[in-house]
Parts: structure tokens; C-alpha cells; sequence
């Protein structure tokens, strides 16, 4: 296993494009926003409200997710808010799923800083409002 690789940008720019048409695969890809210890990997399967799991949000990603790939990071397009929280509790960490109820691509975790996807407050309240005002996706390079 490497474990210093190296690409070149032009690879990598590749790999990221390959990335949002992997999110784009169906109808618009969406992220869910849960609740509990991270799974192992995103291939892992977790039921809401089964072994310490809840799904706090999902927030529609557009349909063609990703508006630009520019050396080696996919700026996301717009990303509709979910207006209504369903459930209260921390966030954790994300899904990010290729359609409603569809296959998982990726998932990180949720924070205030130092996290995959960073928000003001990782507090989320049933009903209230929840949104992602940018989400970028960067390929390391070289």
C-alpha cells in the first residue's frame, strides 16, 4: 500500500470529474446528515433510530451536483435546505447518497471546524431549518 502517492494534476482532475458523475447516477444525489459514531466505511449499512442512528436531515443536492471541477476540487452546485429537521440531536457525520434512498458515494464527519462538512452549529432541532451554503470535494495531487 502506498503510502505517499502521487498524481498528476491532469489524473487528477480525471478522478474528481469521475467523482460527480458517479453522484450524478439517478435522479439528484442527496446528503444525509446523522447522527452517531461513524461508520467503518461508506458501504456500511445503518438503519435511523437502530444502534444509536438517527437521521437528523436530507438536503437535495441539484441535479447535476457538481457546477465545476478545477484543479482537482468539484465545487458543489446549489443545495436545497431541508426546511424541516427530522429529528433532534448532534450531527456527526454525513452521507452523501447518488439519489433518495440510493447508493452511498461518501461520508465525513460534521463539525463546527476541522471537519468534512463544517457548520455554525452541529445542534440540530426537529423542525428546524438545516442547510449547506458550499460543499467542495478536493482529489489530492501532486
Amino acid at each position: 500500500m502506498a503510502t505517499s502517492p502521487k498524481i498528476t494534476p491532469a489524473v487528477a482532475e480525471s478522478m474528481i470529474t469521475a467523482f460527480g458523475v458517479a453522484v450524478d447516477a439517478g435522479t439528484a444525489g442527496y446528503i444525509a446528515i446523522w447522527e452517531g459514531t461513524e461508520p467503518a466505511t461508506p458501504s456500511t449499512a445503518i438503519t435511523d433510530g437502530v444502534g444509536g442512528y438517527n437521521l437528523l436531515a436530507e438536503l437535495t443536492m441539484s441535479a447535476t451536483a457538481f457546477s465545476s471541477y478545477t484543479n482537482g476540487v468539484a465545487t458543489a452546485a446549489a443545495i436545497t435546505g431541508d426546511t424541516s429537521a427530522n429529528k433532534t440531536g448532534t450531527a456527526q457525520f454525513f452521507r452523501l447518497h447518488t439519489q433518495s434512498g440510493g447508493t452511498v458515494i461518501f461520508q465525513g464527519t460534521c463539525g463546527t471546524s476541522s471537519a468534512d462538512l463544517v457548520f455554525n452549529s452541529v445542534a440540530i432541532t426537529t423542525g428546524s431549518a438545516v442547510n449547506i451554503t458550499s460543499l467542495t470535494f478536493t482529489q489530492p495531487q501532486s
